[in-house]
């Protein structure tokens, strides 16, 4: 379908209860605005706490059966989604520009992911089974094995919806539980339409339960609810402790991956321009509204000079754009309080002392009047106090930060209580190593940019959250561990 046909279409979504869309309890519904031009996309069914209850009773009879499905027919479903997913990419990717804001290669990009994981973990929830302990006599046998934990509560974020969607929905349904999401309420239109591929694929009535609702709302009656086994969450930390108060009723499970405040180490053997080329990416890409962004740019001193240059010049370069029109990298952010916050990271920077190197601004001309546009900013010299340095900006802002050596660069870089990613830059990997080895993040990126590996575990360490998702232990999270102990009978001669 092609871009044009896309954009002139209108969707209204509603929730997705017991194998049945229908509106909300209360009728709420919710326009969705394009970020970019402010035009009417669709609207969504908007859950309250009364949805919550019938999707959890649907998720709650539906889980024996799927609990005993074999992992094969599961699988099977599992590839039938992602190959209608795969179908339909194009059709989703423009929705997801359109409601969120990313350029059409880059939701292409996240949705070809979301794919890939829920393949993998078709066959991933193949692989499950068990091993037979030692034991303390010849007549005992210790069988361990796992069982699905039971109802999931997932909820997922604005900034990367089709992918995190499937994040949780893949290892959810292949480890044999039932699902009750909360997709988020400002982008729920290209998540409804992978719900969609779900179903035709053949999930029976119940398993997948899909209500849109805010936080306070819908994420709160999730984690509070006694029937929900466990809650996974990619929030940011207030709503990750919101939803620990919460679940302590009924001690659920979780998993929860949260804010981050990555830092981005340029050590003095570095080459300045590669890795200028790569801070602006991770720093930018998708408006800096990602929780792996980069956010405060450790330089060595002796390649601060270089470095700052390279990377003004590649901030320089960035074009913004509606998303949606051919050949545009840079779109908008979601909404005016992405850009506010921004603003108020910016100004801070430099009331405290910092140099505005480039950006920092709305962009002039008609294009941009009705969006949410902010040209790129890189702060230089930022105190260790500004916002941009203690705080996720989670928009497209880059703070600068001269180090005189190594070990002020790992001080630095572990002095926030967030750890969910990091990177280091460097010509000499055993140098690069030994720091990456004491920084404290889930994961760190050496001469790469991205951290996300499919079949490494991700998540956070401190603040950044518990629990991984992706590879095997994504589909662990999901299992409640098993012993059976059991005596048998000696031959007789």
């Amino acid at each position: 379908m092609a871009q044009a046909e896309v954009a002139v279409s209108m969707m209204e979504r509603g929730l997705f209860i017991g194998g049945t869309w229908r509106e909300a309890s209360n009728g709420d519904r919710l326009e969705i605005r394009d970020p970019a031009t402010g035009e009417l996309v669709g609207s969504s069914a908007l859950a309250t706490r009364a949805d919550v209850d019938l999707a959890v009773a649907a998720a709650t009879r539906a889980l024996p059966g799927w609990a005993g499905t074999h992992a094969d027919q599961r699988a099977r479903i599992l590839h039938r989604a992602a190959d209608l997913v795969s179908e339909r990419i194009d059709a989703i990717a423009a929705m997801l520009t359109r409601e969120q804001g990313k350029p059409v290669p880059d939701s292409r990009k996240e949705i070809a992911f979301g794919i890939e994981v829920i393949r993998y973990y078709a066959e991933e929830g193949r692989r499950l089974g068990g091993s037979l302990r030692p034991s303390s006599r010849s007549d005992i046998k210790s069988m361990v094995t796992t069982a699905p934990v039971g109802v999931v509560g997932a909820i997922v974020p604005w900034n990367y919806p089709v992918d995190l969607y499937c994040w949780k929905i893949a290892p959810v349904l292949a480890a044999g539980c039932t699902l009750v999401a909360k997709p988020p309420h400002e982008t729920p239109l290209a998540i409804a339409m992978v719900v969609q591929c779900f179903i035709e694929a053949g999930v029976p009535e119940g398993v997948v339960n899909d209500i849109p609702g805010t936080g306070p709302e819908v994420g709160a009656a999730l984690a509070e609810h006694p029937d929900i086994r466990m809650i996974t969450a990619t929030a940011s930390v207030p709503a990750g402790q919101s939803i620990m108060r919460a679940a302590v009723g009924n001690l659920k499970r979780l998993s929860l991956e949260l804010g981050g405040q990555s830092p981005f180490v340029v050590l003095d053997d570095a080459d300045p321009v590669e890795a200028a080329a790569a801070a602006a990416r991770r720093s930018f890409s998708n408006m800096g509204q990602i929780c792996i962004a980069v956010n405060r740019i450790l330089v060595s001193k002796g390649i601060h000079k270089e470095f700052v240059e390279a990377l003004v010049a590649e901030t320089q370069k960035i074009k913004l754009g509606n998303g949606s029109l051919p050949g545009v990298l840079y779109g908008p952010m979601l909404h005016e309080g992405v850009r506010q916050r921004v603003t108020t990271h910016v100004e801070d920077a430099v009331a405290r002392g910092g140099k505005l190197l480039v950006g920092g601004k709305i962009p002039a001309g008609e294009e941009y009047a009705k969006g949410f546009f902010y040209e790129p900013a890189l702060i230089d010299n930022a105190p260790d106090n500004a916002l941009a340095l203690t705080e996720e900006t989670f928009g497209p802002l880059a703070a600068i930060r001269q180090v005189a050596d190594d070990a002020e660069a790992l001080r630095v870089a572990n002095a926030l209580p967030f750890g969910l990613a990091a990177y280091v830059y460097s010509r000499d990997l055993e140098r690069a190593w030994a720091l990456a080895d004491r920084i404290e993040a889930g994961a760190i990126g050496v001469n790469v940019n991205d951290t996300t590996e499919l079949q490494a575990p991700f998540g956070g360490w401190k603040m950044s959250g518990m629990g991984r998702e992706l590879g095997p232990e994504g589909l662990g999270a999901f299992r409640e561990s098993k012993h059976i102990k059991m005596r048998v009978r000696s031959l007789t001669a």
